[in-house]
């Protein structure tokens, strides 16, 4: 029998200096100067790791935002074995540890990115390390770039722009040859409107020439 897929509530535990809290976003910053939170727990990790496992809450995850946060991760890891995701600092180095600590996946994000480009070498050495199963990549957005159309200004890929509208299902923005107005309509039907298109050159020529 086929059923229809049912949204479930997946909790979560945010570290920030070993206390449980929720930032808010785009205030957390390097040296935590003017960071902002709507909520700062006086009960530990542990205790919210308790209260998920008693309500079978499942699919959760545990963010370290920052240094300082290992303790309070494990203690939550302890209290909860296998119930958790843990995100935070990992990389191909520490990734085993946090699952051997008792992480259900481990999150990985800012360290498949070198020189802010992603690196999909990174990604494919830690799922051979850990196994695709054991990791979450966590983003909220694509960006994908045409790399043998773009800057020529002769038109989008249309095959990749077409599966990408099949495949993606979180922002996606694709760049690469577009060079007028009809190459935006014709992004807009090949992906069913489920990606947006940038134009860089064309828009440049566009600004000088206002000038």
């Amino acid at each position: 029998m086929i059923t229809s897929a049912k949204t479930i509530f997946r909790p979560c535990i945010d570290l920030h200096n070993g206390q449980v809290k929720q930032i808010v976003g785009g205030t957390l910053t390097e040296n935590d100067q003017h960071v902002m939170t709507n909520f700062v727990s006086s009960k530990p990790s542990s205790y919210y790791a308790e209260l998920y496992k008693k309500h079978c809450l499942i699919g959760g995850h545990l963010i370290k935002l920052g240094p300082g946060n290992d303790l309070a991760a494990v203690e939550a890891l302890k209290s909860w074995p296998n119930g958790l995701q843990v995100g935070g600092g990992i990389n191909i180095e520490n990734a085993q540890k946090w699952l051997d600590l008792g992480a259900s996946k481990v999150i990985v994000t800012s360290w498949l990115f070198t020189d802010k480009k992603f690196d999909l070498n990174k990604l494919k050495a830690l799922s051979d390390k850990i196994g695709k199963d054991r990791l979450v990549v966590d983003i909220s957005e694509f960006l994908v770039h045409a790399a043998d159309v773009e800057g020529l200004c002769q038109g989008i890929d249309e095959d990749l722009v077409k599966c990408l509208g099949t495949w993606v299902n979180i922002p996606t923005t694709y760049a690469g040859g577009a060079n007028s107005v009809e190459d935006l309509n014709k992004v807009n039907i090949l992906s069913k409107g489920k990606v947006d298109l940038t134009i860089g050159r064309y828009v440049l020529q566009i600004y000088t020439s206002l000038i």
